[in-house]
């Protein structure tokens, strides 16, 4: 299933089941039937049809979570540091969180460490509803997540030619072009989802975050002056842009 396809389901059950997997990130089979007070049989037939139509899959732990087109892992050597760009599992999810506040804890990746808040919040990793879609890739070292980009689809129709993409990486890992790579991937998806233009928006003293994404053919598309307020001092919003 790609992320920007539209939900249709041709009974409440279905639609039942699936918000109920989306909204847990993942699920054993017999808590969502319980939860929803189906019986073995009717609960059973509306997952094989979601299954069917590739809105949801099982996991090797035999739990439910919503099914999408992820790609292959993709490792790399760079210099003496081999690494894995994945989509992101999740199982990830502790890894994850704890990856972006560590690399946003210099206060100057604000809407970064919003989504660490979002995803922590909700403990669920992935999403594709009717508002919203997001996916996460990362970058793993001996399966430590070192590195994400997340890239976040909106669903209205008016937006949906447009997303929002974040990414970082720790500082310890930085300079062995796994942000680079992080980037490649995470444009290379939005664009097969039918994405047109991506932005990225950083505080004007993030001037490391301007500086690379300008070097990967971003241009700033708009400044809101005074924006944030960090340690006492009002920041400007630059907001970068790419078109896809």
């Amino acid at each position: 299933m790609g992320m920007t396809e539209s939900l249709q389901f041709e009974h409440r059950g279905r639609k039942d089941v699936y918000e109920f997997v989306e909204s847990h990130g993942e699920v054993r089979p017999d808590r969502a039937r319980d939860a929803l007070s189906m019986d073995a049989r009717e609960f059973g037939h509306h997952v094989a049809i979601l299954k069917r139509d590739g809105l949801l899959e099982e996991t090797a732990a035999d739990h439910l979570r919503i099914a999408y087109d992820s790609g292959v892992a993709e490792e790399y050597e760079e210099g003496d540091v081999e690494f894995t760009i994945r989509q992101a599992r999740q199982e990830d999810i502790t890894g994850l969180v704890g990856a972006i506040r560590a690399a946003v804890e210099s206060g100057t990746y604000v809407v970064a460490e919003s989504v660490a808040d979002i995803i922590d919040h909700e403990e669920v990793l992935l999403r594709h509803n009717e508002l919203e879609s997001r996916m996460f890739f990362v970058a793993c070292v001996d399966d430590d997540v070192v590195g994400w980009v997340h890239i976040r689809h909106p669903e209205m129709e008016k937006l949906s030619h447009t997303a929002e993409l974040t990414l970082g990486v720790l500082e310890a890992y930085r300079g062995h072009g796994i942000g680079s790579h992080l980037m490649q991937r995470g444009l290379e998806w939005a664009a097969s989802q039918g994405t047109e233009k991506i932005y990225n928006s950083v505080p004007s003293t993030n001037e490391g975050a301007i500086a690379f994404l300008k070097e990967h053919d971003w241009t700033e598309d708009a400044r809101r002056e005074d924006h944030y307020k960090l340690d006492g001092e009002y920041i400007d919003e630059v907001m970068m842009e790419r078109d896809l």
